[in-house]
């Protein structure tokens, strides 16, 4: 590039204009930011992949004017708050880590940009950014000129199903088609093999095995694309990953079939290199229903079973699944409640905290008629909305997945695979040429051989699928046990746990049975207790809940100045009175030295009495806490005081540790110092008041009950009625990773023997290629077979 145009981008240089940086000539700043930040992280040979990468494609210019329109960029938008907006656009040119780097740092190169994530899978970059400081068409613009210029449909936006890539199952069906067409073709040859010679048989095998080379064709070039693709980046990356090897050993069973085809030598192993393929390819795809979030977006009724309020036209009120509301449906949101679809505020006012969404805290005013997102949640008092649309499956998945609430674990099993295959790779080619220097000055033919089949025999199939195949079987069996689990690495973590902290309300308790609630006091007459219940309709206490559903029905009473003070209470004006509900010092109750778990009552200042409650633990709690006794360290958080400390004492094992009056911040540092000494630790809670914890944690699992809020920070969420399986459960995680480890060394012991044979010249071709099949085979149906087993020993019955 000469002096005269710009290194990065091309564009003839004005020379009162010209920027000189690294003996390199510059149009603008811009492009020498660019420059130099591909330059401090070693990334310039991103202007190796072509001259002048960063250009700004001519056929660009006005192309994107009609992002100017507001009305069409709204239908681009997943998210818009005043001067707050989300875009998720599709980058064709997507494909290595460099790319990842450059666009996850795009708030290095235009001011504005707050955040981006990439979607290495699926092509896509979210893309958060300040409408005060750019807009979508200045990013749009940006991104075609660093040489990812996306590919935007109104079309594809219109509908908010996504579109699924279907090449993995169109690769799998012609392999599949492949694979059954060769086998029956191949019977000449197996009768053939058997001793039954026949004339007819003989006069057409050469055109039966022209046949099956055609069919093979589309097989190995079309359906294994996806892993000579893939072990091409690996050896080009320098990382040697498992499909090297795997690639490696079907283009080395192609190339010697088609020679055997060729020179007459016999009829290959197109049979078994076909089988391979459409093994291999469902494998992938078992592996991308796993792994993949898109696999979560579909399950998404079983995986997340949120209940909401609906009000009904006849002013009573329903809990109902989330995915049961519909278009023009009315809502009752209340006071920290997430709202789970778009809708309309019918109430007032509102004030919405998108933290979930934007990682923003501040909450945004809403006025009546002012359109609602999906993952806002309400602060203060109830509101009413109007349903627009159903639940958006996957707005509400992006929201699961939203890096606000991601953390940060390393997928063990994965990296072990792919430090395995590091070196699987260089000594497999060592001891195949080893064979073949060693055989050649013998004879040549069994050295080819030998050479071939180390090769074939060794190929790592198995020990590829063995993980998908395992972790993805046992998600499937928890689910079915109401364990719904966010994805695999959260089995391989749930193995390494050494401590479990519960927290106390609505976890280990019946956070909804309104059970042994007496009153204790000036008794409340039907109007009081009527205001008390309109009160605490809003609250979504675990104690505020169970009181709601003692109380009986009343008349609606609409609440004025709502507040509710995390660890005392909610207050508040009812047809003129000042109510209050919660602890004793908050409502002004005289000093009272019992620990029983109450709630106290003040009507316009005057102290009424308190409901006193005796508190339900869940069935089985002591035998459960006897077996996690055996194996982990147990810890109780409680924001309540220690009322309850004697009679816990009492139920469970002397070793539980219990710790009392922890406010939501201080149940986080808990989890925090548990970590710094060493320990694993899942958290489970209800999901209100754990949030922090439950996103500090290793695993964190959100208890659903009949009213349950959406909370992006947990794990997994397990249904109430199966809480006393939670040991079962970590003892199925464990044992499937043992099955992962048995399997492994199953594997590794089968190439041990098998190379061993091949390398003495005892093995041929053919029969490697019979056997590598079969490996897979029995290596998949074995981690299937046992980790089924496991879960029907450890999940038939309740111990």
């Amino acid at each position: 590039m000469d002096s005269n145009h710009c290194f990065h981008c091309g564009d003839s240089i004005n020379q009162k204009d010209k920027i000189v940086f690294d003996d390199k000539s510059f149009c603008c700043t811009g492009c020498k930011t660019v420059y130099e930040i591909f330059s401090e992280n070693d990334l310039t040979s991103y202007y190796d992949l072509e001259k002048s990468p960063g250009a700004t494609p001519q056929e660009i210019q006005g192309k994107y004017d009609y992002l100017d329109n507001d009305k069409i960029v709204d239908k681009l938008l997943e998210f818009k708050e005043d001067n707050l907006q989300i875009v998720t656009l599709y980058i064709p040119h997507i494909h290595c880590s460099s790319c990842i780097w450059i666009l996850e740092n795009l708030n290095k190169l235009q001011k504005g940009i707050l955040s981006s994530q990439v979607n290495f899978p699926q092509k896509k970059v979210r893309i958060t950014f300040n409408t005060d400081k750019t807009n979508l068409k200045n990013l749009v613009v940006l991104l075609a000129k660093i040489g990812y210029e996306p590919y935007i449909s109104l079309e594809n936006y219109q509908s908010t199903k996504p579109k699924v890539d279907r090449s993995l199952i169109y690769k799998a069906g012609v392999a599949f088609f492949c694979y059954g067409n060769i086998m029956l073709l191949s019977f000449p040859e197996y009768f053939g093999n058997l001793g039954m010679d026949d004339l007819w048989l003989d006069q057409y095998k050469p055109f039966f095995r022209w046949l099956i080379f055609a069919l093979a064709l589309p097989s190995f070039f079309y359906s294994a694309s996806v892993y000579h693709k893939a072990a091409y980046q690996s050896i080009k990356m320098k990382t040697f990953d498992i499909n090297v090897p795997m690639s490696l050993g079907l283009v080395v069973m192609f190339v010697r079939s088609t020679i055997d085809i060729v020179f007459d030598l016999g009829p290959g192993f197109f049979d078994s290199l076909s089988s391979l393929v459409f093994l291999m390819l469902v494998g992938k795809l078992f592996q991308q229903k796993t792994y993949d979030f898109l696999s979560f977006e579909r399950d998404f009724k079983s995986y997340f079973p949120i209940a909401v309020t609906r009000i009904n036209p006849d002013k009573t009120e329903s809990s109902v699944s989330v995915y049961d509301v519909e278009k023009g449906d009315r809502l009752l949101i209340r006071n920290q409640e997430l709202i789970p679809v778009d809708g309309i505020l019918i109430s007032n006012s509102a004030r919405i905290d998108y933290s979930f969404v934007t990682g923003e805290a501040a909450p945004v005013r809403k006025s009546s008629g002012d359109k609602l997102f999906a993952g806002g949640k309400q602060l203060g008092g109830f509101i009413e909305i109007e349903v627009l649309n159903s639940v958006s499956q996957s707005y509400l998945t992006q929201l699961w997945d939203n890096e606000v609430f991601r953390k940060s674990s390393q997928q063990a099993y994965t990296t072990l695979i792919t430090k395995v295959s590091r070196y699987f790779t260089p000594i497999l080619l060592l001891i195949a040429f080893l064979g073949l220097s060693y055989w050649i000055f013998i004879d040549a033919n069994i050295a080819f051989n030998v050479f071939t089949a180390v090769l074939i025999i060794a190929c790592p199939c198995a020990l590829a699928l063995t993980t998908p195949f395992t972790l993805g079987n046992v998600i499937r069996i928890l689910g079915k046990k109401k364990l719904y689990l966010k994805n695999t690495t959260v089995i391989e973590q749930m193995a390494k746990i050494d401590t479990i902290v519960f927290d106390k309300t609505g976890t280990i308790t019946l956070g909804n049975k309104a059970q042994n609630i007496v009153f204790e006091g000036e008794m409340l007459n039907d109007k009081e207790q009527s205001i008390v219940r309109n009160l605490i309709r809003i609250s979504n206490h675990p104690l505020s809940r169970k009181l709601y559903d003692f109380l009986p029905e009343g008349q609606k009473l609409e609440v004025e100045n709502f507040d509710e003070i995390t660890g005392k209470g909610i207050q508040g004006i009812i047809q003129g009175q000042q109510v209050k509900v919660g602890s004793a010092s908050f409502v002004g109750a005289p000093p009272n030295h019992s620990l029983q778990t109450a709630v106290h009552i003040s009507i316009d200042n005057k102290y009424k009495g308190r409901y006193v409650f005796a508190t339900v633990y869940r069935p089985r709690l002591k035998e459960l806490f006897e077996e996690l006794s055996k194996n982990y360290n147990l810890k109780i958080l409680s924001g309540d005081n220690e009322g309850e400390k004697e009679a816990l004492m009492a139920l469970l094992p002397q070793s539980t540790e219990l710790v009392f009056n922890q406010k939501p911040d201080e149940k986080l540092r808990f989890i925090e110092n548990l970590q710094k000494q060493g320990h694993n630790v899942m958290m489970i809670g209800d999901g209100l008041n754990d949030a922090g914890a439950l996103a500090q944690s290793n695993v964190g699992v959100s208890i659903s009950e009949d009213v349950n809020i959406f909370s992006p920070a947990c794990d997994g969420i397990l249904d109430a009625s199966q809480f006393d399986r939670i040991h079962q459960f970590l003892k199925l995680s464990k044992k499937s990773i043992t099955v992962i480890k048995t399997s492994f060394a199953l594997s590794l012991f089968y190439n041990v023997i098998g190379i061993s044979i091949a390398l003495m010249g005892w093995l041929s071709p053919l029969v490697a290629a019979i056997l590598m099949p079969i490996s897979t085979v029995t290596i998949v149906g074995f981690v299937t077979i046992a980790s089924n087993l496991w879960a029907r020993k450890l999940l038939t019955n309740r111990h």
